[in-house]
């Protein structure tokens, strides 16, 4: 018998429903392992989040990189809180991992789940696109600056850096996505008529990476236009690829005209493999249902789905995703799917397919 691979995930629940839905999705990868009995996984609690802000007046420990460079992968709730202006938090937590540890990869699989229903008449065989989003430069690069505070001419700058490398690498990194779908297709988001200077050199550097992915069709669109296409040529998309703030709205857009941002999951991959990858759902921590047994932990569950996928364990990512669907199939849904379960109901529900996985 084959010896089992071992994986050490950190677990950072984050804030809000983050610690229920990260809490389910242990639970249920956990039984995965038990019923498939190919691999070992073990979960180690990190408790960065508002509370450790409170506490420590930081969102991390200073040595937050070196902790999670110990683990080969990690899975993430959310992060926000009313008490705390949403810039300090997510800088504070999750831009504090994803740059320094150059995440530069964001992919969003987003399609018409079972259970869910695109709220598109003109996506009658619903929705299945990969959508891959820059993630660690552009607009959300942290350069910028606010000065003559309170004054009538108080001014602030948001400075977007744009890098052939940071540029480059995503390219590569959305034509071989492509590739690796059956429409080998890909859609390059721009704004280059009105951002003459980053989003320029955006498209003339997807233009020459193209050159090496021959098998590949690509076209190009601007940002507000993609929105009408998405919306009324859903059927033309398949993967989609755009910058940090480009893609942080069209991604989102994208899992509500899916059906439901419920089930939309996110990775933030470091596709050289030198750092390890975070996965997350895209929901946020939802403070209003926090506590109430009502979140929706599907997201969760796709997220983690696909970090089984990532760390090799193609075959568990597929049964973990088949006995979530069987699940939604059957009408095990929470509120924002339109059901009456709770999150405990659905994950009792998944974890009694998996077990059934033992005797088939």
């Amino acid at each position: 018998m084959a010896e089992k691979t071992s994986y050490r995930i950190a677990s950072i629940p984050g804030d809000g429903i983050g610690l229920e839905v990260v809490k389910a999705t242990i639970e249920v990868v956990n039984k995965l392992a038990q019923a498939l009995g190919t691999f070992d996984i073990e979960f180690e609690h990190i408790p960065w989040g508002t509370d450790y802000y409170k506490q420590h007046g930081r969102y991390v420990s200073e040595d937050a990189l070196d902790i999670l460079r110990k683990f080969d992968a990690g899975l993430f709730g959310s992060v926000g809180h009313p008490d705390v202006p949403d810039h300090v938090s997510l800088w504070g937590l999750l831009l504090a991992i994803r740059g320094p540890l150059q995440l530069y990869a964001n992919v969003r699989p987003v399609r018409t789940f079972p259970g869910t229903k695109s709220p598109l008449n003109t996506a009658a065989e619903g929705i299945d696109w990969m959508l891959v989003r820059e993630n660690s430069e552009g607009e959300y690069c942290g350069q910028g600056g606010i000065s003559h505070i309170d004054q009538p001419w108080e001014t602030a700058t948001e400075v977007a850096i744009f890098t052939r490398v940071g540029i480059e690498r995503i390219m590569r990194f959305a034509f071989e996505t492509a590739r690796s779908r059956p429409r080998r297709h890909l859609t390059v988001v721009t704004k280059s008529n009105a951002m003459r200077y980053g989003m320029v050199l955006w498209d003339k550097i997807a233009e020459e990476v193209s050159r090496d992915f021959p098998d590949v069709t690509w076209d190009k669109m601007l940002v507000d236009a993609m929105t009408i296409r998405m919306v009324n040529k859903p059927e033309s998309l398949d993967t989609i690829v755009g910058t940090n703030l480009h893609m942080d709205i069209l991604s989102d857009l994208a899992a509500g005209l899916a059906g439901s941002i419920g089930v939309a999951p996110s990775a933030n991959l470091d596709p050289t493999r030198k750092n390890p990858s975070i996965f997350e759902p895209v929901h946020g921590s939802a403070f209003d249902i926090m506590g109430k047994g009502l979140a929706n932990p599907v997201a969760t569950f796709w997220s983690a789905a696909e970090m089984l996928r990532w760390l090799g364990e193609k075959e568990a990512a597929k049964k973990l995703m088949e006995c979530v669907e069987k699940v939604c199939r059957a009408g095990v849904l929470t509120a924002d799917l339109g059901g009456t379960a709770t999150t405990q109901g659905v994950v009792d529900a998944v974890k009694r397919e998996i077990e059934h996985l033992k005797t088939n």
